[in-house]
């Protein structure tokens, strides 16, 4: 998108520097990175950044709003609603594909969306990484928003994370954490942040209380930062937690509301309504859509759209990308047992956006927010997935350079 910056990048690149920094962000903290660190960062110009944000914005706007509180009400699995929630998400990623529109502007459209925290100590490391490596990344680009630089946005991570706690009592909160691809980000925020990751398997209860154990002595834990995903708990049977997370009578505080995982999610896509969002419906909402007892939905009034070629069929709960069919028919949708906790989303043309030595790569940016509870939380920092297969996933890419992990540069005036 700045293509003077992307030819002197690219001219520049050798496998020697790569090499160099991969062994850096690999050697930094006492976990290794699990995932493919990309060959390039993105560049986005004045334009790209601005619509980014303004859609951003638009979108967190809806999420305020009294009619998203009614629409959330019915998000969360009847099983898993956890006591105590905060009334208001401290976390918030939003994901968008780069585009085009008919002008060729490159424009972003949203694919998802999680009031859940993201890798936000590890994208620091990547981003000073790929400077140290890579001085063709102009000084005056940020990988910030709203004027933050690394220290004010760990003051903001650490307000998110830690609020008025001490670090030793706040737990990054996982499902065996040494053996999650996303470890990297664990280390990084005990390093920089002083919270230490914590099985699920290894918290203890004492009466009203939480407690983990460390050095022969059991420490409070007073505030929780919440990384476990309810899909992956239920998907292990075989895992036993150390509480029980709906048990009313624990008196923790919550960085990041279990229940915010489900209110702010793919059940929230139908009620967005933006030209940064495409068309998304449950499909229960449609007419020709099967009942429990087999019967159409007379009462609903959409018909199936006529081109599902254009459409994504993707299940409510399931994480990483998991179940979603690409290629949905009207067959594949009557046989659908559940039709309310399906969506019908039309697809997205990610655009051929960096250019590369083996071919074009494309991107999705996730936008990472945080904030102290009081409100909605704040724009700080982004991630990119770089990838030049037909899907963001590690099948999908491999064998191919240029794709995977990445950050964008943008000027730092916004």
């Amino acid at each position: 998108m700045i293509p003077e910056l992307r030819q002197r990048y690219n001219a520049a690149f050798t496998e020697e520097r790569y090499a160099a920094l991969n062994r850096e962000v690999n050697r930094s903290m006492y976990w290794p990175v699990d995932f493919r660190v990309a060959e390039s960062p993105l560049f986005l110009d004045a334009d790209t950044t601005r619509e980014l944000v303004a859609a951003a914005d638009d979108i967190t706007r809806q999420l305020a709003t009294p009619e998203f509180r009614q629409h959330a009400r019915t998000a969360i699995p009847a099983n898993l609603d956890v006591p105590h929630e905060t009334e208001w998400p401290h976390f918030l990623c939003i994901d968008f594909a780069l585009c085009h529109d008919a002008n060729g502007r490159v424009i972003p459209q949203l694919i998802e969306l999680q009031g859940f925290p993201t890798v936000a100590a590890w994208q620091v490391l990547q981003a000073n990484a790929y400077r140290h490596h890579f001085p063709e990344i102009p000084t005056d680009f940020t990988t910030f928003f709203h004027g933050l630089d690394e220290d004010r946005y760990f003051a903001e991570l650490r307000a998110a994370m830690i609020g008025d706690c001490l670090p030793e009592n706040v737990v990054v909160l996982e499902i065996e954490p040494e053996h999650q691809k996303t470890r990297i980000d664990f280390a990084c925020t005990h390093s920089l942040l002083g919270v230490r990751p914590m099985c699920l398997s290894k918290v203890r209860q004492r009466g009203d209380q939480l407690v983990y154990f460390s050095g022969g002595r059991e420490v409070p834990i007073h505030r929780i930062f919440n990384r476990v995903i309810f899909d992956e708990l239920l998907r292990r049977p075989d895992f036993k937690p150390g509480f029980n997370l709906r048990d009313d009578r624990i008196k923790v505080q919550w960085a990041g509301h279990p229940n915010w995982y489900f209110r702010i999610s793919k059940h929230t896509l139908p009620f967005l309504k933006s030209r940064n969002v495409p068309d998304c419906h449950f499909v229960s909402d449609f007419s020709d859509t099967p009942t429990v007892g087999g019967a159409l939905r007379p009462d609903k009034n959409l018909p199936l759209p006529s081109d599902l070629e254009n459409y994504v069929l993707k299940p409510l709960y399931s994480f990483a990308g998991l179940g979603v069919d690409i290629a949905p028919t009207r067959e594949k949708i009557a046989a659908l047992q559940n039709p309310d906790e399906w969506l019908l989303q039309r697809k997205v043309n990610y655009a051929p956006i960096l250019q590369t030595p083996d071919g074009p790569a494309k991107a999705e940016i996730r936008l990472i927010f945080a904030g102290d509870g009081t409100g909605m939380p704040k724009l700080l920092n982004n991630l990119v997935r770089l990838t030049k297969g037909a899907m963001h996933g590690v099948d999908f890419n491999k064998g191919k350079t240029w794709v995977g992990s990445s950050c964008a540069f943008h000027p730092a005036v916004y």
